[in-house]
């Protein structure tokens, strides 16, 4: 092979380029790398379009919550009332039990985000329809909310979505058509592969199938967890069926009746803590609202897999101050047993403990 002075030159700047990204990686500080990479997502999620329920109409991201940077006269004298911080949470499907759960706990320090100069804005996949229907069962002011039909946020910020598996090319297309508009009820006019290829990879993560956190949050509601605080009041009552006589009826977590059958649970004196099944039967209360009116709540079954984020943001650098992307379902925080105490700083014991239950762990 011969060797022309060109092909050195080449070799040469090919491996001083190598090296140099290789030195930026190693020797670069956190900070500054985490510069680079905020100024993509907040630029990103400044592009992206989504649907304010309240008007219909479509509008940025952050549109209405990021103070304007080209405002000459807020630039000269400050605004005294402007948000400091942005708190970005991007929900899956509004059905999703992590979206249920978190918007619980956002509504219930909402007051306390203000008074922090923290903007909050929610961003879920739906319909104006849909995310009504969300916000009120779940009490979070719609103001708060907007919607993306398609999770457009989400591909673009390349969220997860579990194993990211195919459905196999020898199952014949009557099979998923069956169970796309038959069984799970979806509109005929949305690709049934589509539909059911997000069935398939939402279904792996619930069993843990690239979804690490998924499991131990399911076993986490079942057997209950000492360092969290309680999470259903005393009095309020899950029902399963009609009222007069429901199937299934829990209150608190005391009485319980399944079918013919009543019992009281062993830990109903027990207080201050996450009992066992406690949280399982908050998720079901979800759940039970949500199969009751499932194509309000889910219109387009496609994203079915498609997981949030959150991400704090200083408005005046447009750093990431926080950031957590799911891995999964059930997978909302870094800190499931207390999700919102990534706001600690800012908001005091509140974000411990949202909802104001007793909390043996606290208040010790």
């Amino acid at each position: 092979m011969k060797v022309t002075a060109q092909t050195l030159v080449a070799a040469s700047l090919f491996a001083l380029n190598s090296s140099s990204v290789n030195a930026f990686q190693q020797h670069t500080p956190q900070r500054y790398k985490s510069q680079l990479f905020s100024t993509t997502v907040f630029d990103t999620l400044m592009e992206a379009p989504v649907i304010d329920p309240g008007t219909g109409n479509s509008m940025n991201a952050l549109e209405g919550i990021i103070p304007k940077s080209g405002d000459f006269f807020q630039n000269l004298f400050g605004d005294k009332n402007a948000n400091e911080k942005t708190l970005v949470v991007i929900m899956p499907q509004l059905g999703d039990f992590d979206s249920s759960e978190y918007a619980e706990f956002l509504s219930a320090v909402s007051s306390e985000l203000n008074e922090a100069k923290i903007g909050l804005r929610v961003i879920g996949i739906g319909t104006p329809d849909s995310a009504k229907k969300f916000a009120n069962f779940n009490g979070l002011d719609i103001s708060y909310l907007k919607v993306d039909p398609q999770g457009q946020v989400h591909k673009s910020l390349e969220l997860h979505a579990g194993p990211n598996w195919d459905i196999p090319s020898f199952l014949p297309q009557s099979l998923l058509e069956w169970f796309a508009y038959d069984y799970c009820g979806a509109k005929e006019e949305q690709d049934a592969k589509a539909i059911s290829r997000a069935w398939l990879n939402y279904m792996a993560m619930c069993a843990g199938i690239a979804a690490p956190d998924t499991l131990p949050e399911i076993l986490r509601g079942y057997f209950g967890d000492k360092s969290a605080p309680e999470r259903i009041s005393a009095d309020e009552v899950v029902v399963i069926g009609s009222d007069e006589d429901p199937v299934i009826a829990i209150k608190g977590v005391s009485d319980v009746k399944l079918g013919p059958f009543k019992y009281q649970q062993l830990w109903k004196n027990e207080e201050g803590y996450q009992r066992p099944v406690e949280l399982a039967t908050v998720r079901l209360r979800a759940m039970v609202e949500v199969l009751t009116n499932f194509n309000e709540y889910v219109p387009d079954q496609r994203f079915l897999d498609l997981r949030g984020a959150t991400f704090l943001f200083d408005n005046e650098t447009k750093e990431i101050i926080y950031e957590h992307r799911d891995t999964g379902v059930l997978s909302y925080s870094k800190t499931m047993a207390r999700p919102l105490s990534f706001l600690e700083p800012y908001i005091g014991e509140k974000a411990l403990n949202p909802l104001g239950l007793k909390d043996n762990a606290i208040n010790l």
